[in-house]
């Protein structure tokens, strides 16, 4: 994540927004399933993408996952999830800022979502 004139070192990511990037869908028991497409490139993506039988990778998120998946709505801060996360699983998610940092970087790092207002 990057801001221009801002050092990484000065973000503070329960400061951030988080916002889903790609399509998603929700099974009958409730959890998310990610869609990634199978091709980045826009050439690919418009000529090969509709001719596939399967165009998307699935990503599957347990309970957890998919709550914070949900959370991510663009109007929610990283903090105001993880509040809300503690709420809804109690002590099951200690330590919860450690895991919720490394799964939004991990969704960041593979592009499935982004921080409102900075480039990745």
């Amino acid at each position: 994540m990057k801001k221009q004139g801002v050092k990484k070192t000065e973000i503070n990511l329960l400061d951030l927004v988080p916002v889903k990037n790609i399509r998603w869908e929700k099974t009958e028991d409730g959890l998310v399933v990610l869609l990634k497409p199978k091709f980045q490139h826009p050439f690919f993506k418009k000529r090969l993408l509709p001719r596939l039988k399967r165009p998307y990778f699935k990503v599957k998120l347990d309970a957890v996952g998919s709550f914070v998946w949900e959370q991510c709505d663009g109007k929610q801060t990283v903090q105001e999830v993880a509040q809300n996360l503690k709420e809804r699983f109690g002590k099951e998610v200690e330590p919860l800022y450690d895991r919720i940092a490394l799964f939004l970087q991990s969704l960041e790092k593979n592009r499935f979502i982004y921080y409102e207002g900075f480039k990745t």
